[in-house]
C-alpha cells in the first residue's frame, strides 16, 4: 500500500487532520492485512443424501464438481500505545451473505433456507490488549479458541492441503472464535494462553461434527448461562520446531435459550464435554512436517441426544441426530522444497513443495447404548504440490481419497486453490 493511501486511512481513524509527522506515526501503528482462498474441485463420488444409507444404489453415480472461496480475511489492528492495542478479522465464508439454501442430510434429503448468526460474514476477531510485558498481556472481546493444531494455525499458507485439514475441521469448530478473557505470555522457549470464554451448547453437537456448531449461536446474542475453559502451551526449544498442548472443558447443557428448565427431570444431566490435542509443526529450510492428535469426549452423550431428537421443537434451530460420547482425529502432513536443486540464487523466495498427507478420523464413537453408524469411521490420503512464487502466494493442487469401511464407498477427489496471505502495511 503507498503512503498517500496509509495517511488517507490514518486521517480516516483518528478523525482530525494530522501533521505529516504525526501521519507517519499512525501509519506505523496501523496494521492492515488478510488472507484468502480459491478452491475447485471435481468429486468422483455421488452427493447423494442417502449414499451412507443405500451405497449399491449410488456406487456408479457421476462425479460432480464444486467451485468455492471458502473464506476471504480482512485484518485491520492499531497500536494506541503505552501497551494498548486492538485488532479486528472480519471474514466472509462462500461469498456469500444472509441466507443460504442447502439440502439437509439429517432431514431426509428436505431443502431448509437457513440465516446463520451474521449471515455469511462473520467477525472472527474484535479484541482489546493490554500488555504488561512479554509474559503478561490481557485480551478481552471476540477471541480465536487456540484448540487444537488447525484453530492454531487456520491459514491457508499453514497447510498443506487446498482446504482445511479435514480431520479437525470436521469434529471442531474452525476457526473457533468466542467472546471472553485471554491471558497470555511468553518466556524463553515457552508460550501459554488461558481463556474463559461463552460454553457450547449441547443442542448443536451432532453425528456428523461432534461439537463442530456448538460454538454458533442462531440468535443475536451467544447465550452464556455456563462458561468454557481453554488453554494452550507451545514449546519453542528446539531449532525450527514448536510441540504444543490444548484443551477444552465446559458444561453443554442447560446452555440454550430460554433458560427457563423446561423439563426437570434433565436438571441433572449436565453434558460435560472435554476436548484435548497435541499438535506440532518443524519448518526446516527444504522441509515442512506437521501432525495433530485430538480426543473429545460428552458425558450424557445418549440422553442428549434424546432430548434433543424428542422434546424439543421441530422449529428450534438444533441439529437433531445424536452425538456420540466421543470423537477423534489425527493427522500428518510432510512437504519437501524440490526447486532448492534448481534455484537460482537470485531468486530465494521461490518454493515447490511436493507434499503428502494422511488423517484418521470419527466425529462419532457411540456409547453402549447408541446405534452406530460406521461410515463417520475415516481415513483419508491427499498428494500433491504448493507453489510459491513469493512467500505470500500459493498455488495448490491434490488428489485425495476417502476410505470409509468395505460397505460404503471411497470418495477420490481433484482439487486446484489458490491462496495470498499477509500483511499490507504494519
Amino acid at each position: 500500500m503507498n503512503k498517500s493511501v496509509c495517511v488517507l486511512l490514518s486521517l480516516l481513524l483518528t478523525g482530525a487532520s494530522l501533521s505529516a509527522q504525526e501521519a507517519s506515526t499512525q501509519q506505523r501503528r496501523l496494521t492492515l492485512g488478510g488472507y484468502g482462498e480459491v478452491a475447485l474441485t471435481r468429486n468422483f463420488f455421488s452427493d447423494n443424501v442417502y449414499r451412507y444409507s443405500h451405497p449399491d444404489n449410488y456406487r456408479n453415480d457421476p462425479s460432480h464438481g464444486r467451485f468455492d472461496v471458502p473464506h476471504a480475511v480482512i485484518y485491520l489492528g492499531y497500536d494506541f500505545g503505552k501497551g494498548w492495542t486492538m485488532q479486528t478479522e472480519i471474514e466472509f465464508e462462500h461469498t456469500g451473505t444472509g441466507t443460504a439454501v442447502e439440502k439437509e442430510f439429517t432431514e431426509a434429503g428436505e431443502w431448509e433456507a437457513e440465516i446463520e448468526k451474521g449471515g455469511e460474514v462473520e467477525l472472527e476477531q474484535f479484541w482489546i490488549q493490554k500488555s504488561f510485558a512479554p509474559q503478561l498481556n490481557v485480551r478481552i472481546g471476540h477471541l480465536v479458541v487456540p484448540v487444537g493444531g488447525l484453530n492454531n494455525a487456520h491459514e491457508p499458507l499453514n497447510f498443506f492441503t487446498v482446504y482445511r485439514p479435514e480431520g479437525e475441521f470436521t469434529i471442531l469448530p474452525s476457526t473457533w472464535h468466542d467472546t471472553g478473557i485471554s491471558l497470555w505470555g511468553r518466556a524463553g522457549a515457552w508460550r501459554y494462553e488461558a481463556l474463559v470464554v461463552a460454553g457450547l451448547d449441547a443442542f448443536m453437537y451432532d453425528r456428523d461434527n461432534f461439537i463442530k456448531h456448538g460454538a454458533g449461536s442462531p440468535y443475536e446474542f451467544k447465550v452464556a448461562n455456563n462458561l468454557g475453559f481453554a488453554a494452550r502451551i507451545d514449546n519453542y526449544s528446539v531449532r525450527n520446531l514448536r510441540l504444543s498442548l490444548s484443551g477444552f472443558y465446559g458444561q453443554g447443557m442447560h446452555n440454550s435459550y430460554p433458560h427457563d428448565m423446561w423439563d426437570t427431570r434433565y436438571a441433572d444431566v449436565k453434558g460435560h464435554t472435554a476436548f484435548g490435542a497435541f499438535d506440532f509443526a518443524y519448518t526446516g529450510p527444504y522441509l515442512t512436517v506437521r501432525g495433530n492428535a485430538d480426543w473429545g469426549f460428552v458425558s450424557d452423550a445418549s440422553t442428549i441426544s434424546t432430548v434433543k431428537r424428542n422434546l424439543t421443537s421441530n422449529a428450534a434451530p438444533y441439529r437433531k441426530t445424536p452425538v456420540g460420547k466421543g470423537a477423534c482425529a489425527a493427522g500428518i502432513e510432510a512437504g519437501y522444497d524440490i526447486l532448492h536443486f534448481f534455484r537460482d540464487r537470485r531468486d530465494k523466495e521461490q518454493r515447490f513443495y511436493l507434499f503428502g498427507r494422511y488423517e484418521y478420523y470419527d466425529s462419532y464413537i457411540p456409547d453402549k447404548d447408541q446405534p452406530d453408524y460406521p461410515y463417520t469411521d475415516r481415513h483419508r490420503i491427499a498428494v500433491g504440490f504448493n507453489w510459491l512464487p513469493l512467500p505470500q502466494i500459493a498455488v495448490k493442487g491434490e488428489y485425495s481419497r476417502r476410505f470409509l469401511p468395505s460397505q460404503y464407498n471411497d470418495e477420490p477427489s481433484i482439487s486446484l486453490g489458490v491462496a495470498y496471505m499477509g500483511f499490507f502495511s504494519r
